[in-house]
């Protein structure tokens, strides 16, 4: 294979080049690209050191197999002919394409066979929220069809990329020296505050995030399912949770829930709150999965389950998912 990486300099551009320096995929030669700024940086991979080249309208992509994007939708919509027209895949982590009828947008363990339905070469990564919900959502529905989810967020500043990140670290550091800590990336100080305000808002006055999760969910589901979400920037570096009800046409036990999740692939079920054991994005960074726990009846609906779930954004919610569905296009080569 021969691979590109598109946004080589970003959060999500390094988490690809962390999780493929020791995956079992055979990479004949990996191009990273940039932009003006991050062209002629260097990065390590496999022994070898690879310049970032510029991101350009020519044939750098000719004899590319599959390019892995992550620099941006606006970047993303202005690149993906020249990215494409030699005929590479191109897996992108924007929303540019997300909700494009000629463009599948997939979550392997879901709907993983939606990638070889791609006329245009695009293959869309959902959002990271939509992510990590539809692969406990689809264990349920595999169950019973789910009519409708409810899902309050509780998103790390990784979800805003490496400057919010930066941005945390730096206000926690301000405030324990007694200063003030500046507040440029995310709308209110992040450090020790909770903002129920991701992306902007719409005419409905849900944000662009939470509707992301409503029609993304619908899409990769192949489904009548309605979801309303709540979104919230929290102030953890790296993964996040999601508080989750679920409404089924079937009464589901607690026992058969707990059964689908423990047994479906990129799950694990970690419910045992008498022994105070269950997910939390402390112990969820820097690992694949998506962690399931606090699974119970809900009791204002006998059809209803709720559940709670984490899982890195940065791995799962975006660079995991899109080499996941790498490893699809290899399979079916």
């Amino acid at each position: 294979m021969k691979i590109a990486i598109v946004g080589a300099s970003g959060a999500v551009g390094q988490e690809f080049l962390a999780i493929l320096e020791n995956h079992p995929i055979e990479i004949e030669e990996l191009r990273l690209f940039g932009s003006k700024r991050s062209a002629g940086s260097t990065y390590r991979f496999r022994g070898e050191e690879i310049v970032v080249r510029e991101l350009q309208h020519n044939d750098d992509f000719k004899d590319i197999d599959v390019a892995l994007c992550s620099a941006g939708g606006s970047t993303s919509i202005e690149y993906a002919e020249t990215i494409t027209k030699h005929g590479a895949f191109m897996i992108d982590n924007s929303s540019a394409f997300r909700m494009e009828d000629d463009v599948p947008l997939v979550v392997p363990e879901v709907n993983g066979e939606d990638a070889f339905n791609a006329p245009r070469r695009i293959i869309a990564n959902p959002n990271c929220t939509t992510i990590q919900m539809v692969v406990a959502l689809g264990a349920i529905e595999r169950l019973s069809h789910i009519t409708r989810v409810h899902v309050a967020t509780y998103q790390s500043a990784s979800g805003a990329g490496a400057t919010g990140m930066q941005e945390l670290s730096e206000q926690q550091k301000a405030i324990a020296l007694g200063e003030d800590p500046k507040i440029e990336k995310f709308a209110y100080q992040l450090a020790y505050n909770l903002i129920p305000h991701i992306d902007v808002f719409g005419d409905n006055d849900y944000t662009k995030e939470e509707m992301k999760m409503f029609h993304e969910t619908r899409k990769i589901m192949h489904s009548d399912i309605r979801t309303s979400a709540t979104c919230v920037r929290v102030p953890v570096m790296r993964a996040h949770s999601e508080a989750i009800w679920v409404e089924t046409e079937e009464e589901l036990t607690v026992e058969q829930v707990r059964e689908a999740f423990a047994s479906t692939k990129g799950i694990v079920l970690i419910d045992e709150p008498g022994e105070k054991r269950y997910p939390m994005p402390l112990f969820a960074q820097n690992s694949d999965p998506v962690y399931v726990g606090r699974v119970r009846k809900d009791l204002c609906n006998e059809n209803g389950i709720t559940f709670w779930c984490v899982a890195d954004q940065i791995r799962k919610g975006a660079a995991l998912n899109a080499i996941q569905i790498l490893e699809l296009l290899i399979a079916n080569k």
